[in-house]
């Protein structure tokens, strides 16, 4: 939740210091969206306004479902069965068994609440890519609009985390979040000149899944630009980022950044557009 609501508030500071920037930055020739961020790209390339969006994050009310996040235990139970590992595979098949085995809200009514984020349920023309691993074989799958997989399936599949909420049915396989692989998959765009990353943690935040520093070797020779959250950030995201309570907060704060970092994408995006 805080972690949607901060990108898409990002965004919307871009467009408070230009205008144009954030319309901009959307119309990408590729867009590809992790866990939160799947929804993120399925929501801003759907037609919707931006202002629209944003606003959205705004609401009390929504079909959001609140869910209690003990991080401590949680991460304890990852540590757990992820030690021994000797392969990614490995760990994303150890986050499977997690999630398989966790007791959570049925599938439907998951399902359900995705959907409603999601203001188009039909893939965009232009390439986006959203990963998510399966649940038993621990294997990285990425849905496209050419996976015959209906869109809101695949976001909830790439934001289904692990030991929270349930793993994602798809034609007889079971998925959880693209970021059991990477909190960025930044490398998916490999091939692309310029790359804006948006990511809703702290640039030296300890996280096993952020792997941006090895993904950038990986895009090389493209220029990469991420745009971080700060400590404001982090604060208003508090203890439990899966609450829906946090999206005015993150959002807030997360167009702050936008504003902050304005002028340094829209030099970033002006020389991207004149490489290309």
């Amino acid at each position: 939740m805080a972690g949607i609501a901060w990108e898409l508030g990002v965004l919307r500071g871009l467009q408070d210091a230009d205008p144009d920037l954030a319309d901009r930055v959307i119309a990408a020739d590729l867009v590809v969206g992790t866990s939160a961020g799947s929804a993120v790209a399925a929501q801003v390339t759907s037609g919707t306004p931006l202002a629209d969006l944003y606003a959205g994050q705004l609401t009390e009310v929504s079909a959001e479902i609140e869910v209690e996040l003990d991080m401590e235990l949680l991460l304890a139970r990852f540590t757990a069965a992820t030690a021994g590992a000797a392969s990614r595979d490995e760990v994303q098949r150890a986050f499977g068994a997690v999630a398989l085995d966790t007791e959570t809200v049925a599938e439907p009514v998951r399902h359900a609440a995705v959907a409603a984020r999601v203001p188009v349920p039909s893939w965009p023309e232009r390439p986006m890519l959203l990963p998510a691993v399966d649940a038993e074989s621990g294997e990285t799958v990425v849905f496209t609009k050419d996976s015959g997989v209906a869109l809101v399936d695949a976001v909830t599949a790439s934001c289904a985390v692990p030991g929270i909420w349930p793993p994602v049915t798809i034609n007889g396989r079971r998925y959880i979040d693209g970021g059991v692989r990477s909190s960025t998959n930044a490398d998916l765009a490999v091939g692309s000149d310029r790359v804006l990353v948006i990511i809703p943690s702290l640039a030296d935040q300890p996280d096993p899944f952020n792997r941006l520093n090895d993904e950038i070797e990986l895009l090389k020779p493209a220029t990469v630009l991420a745009v971080y959250a700060d400590a404001a950030s982090v604060a208003a995201f508090g203890t439990n980022p899966l609450s829906p309570a946090t999206r005015g907060p993150a959002a807030r704060a997360g167009r702050e950044v936008g504003r902050s970092r304005a002028a340094e994408v829209a030099a970033f995006w002006a020389t991207a557009v004149e490489e290309t």
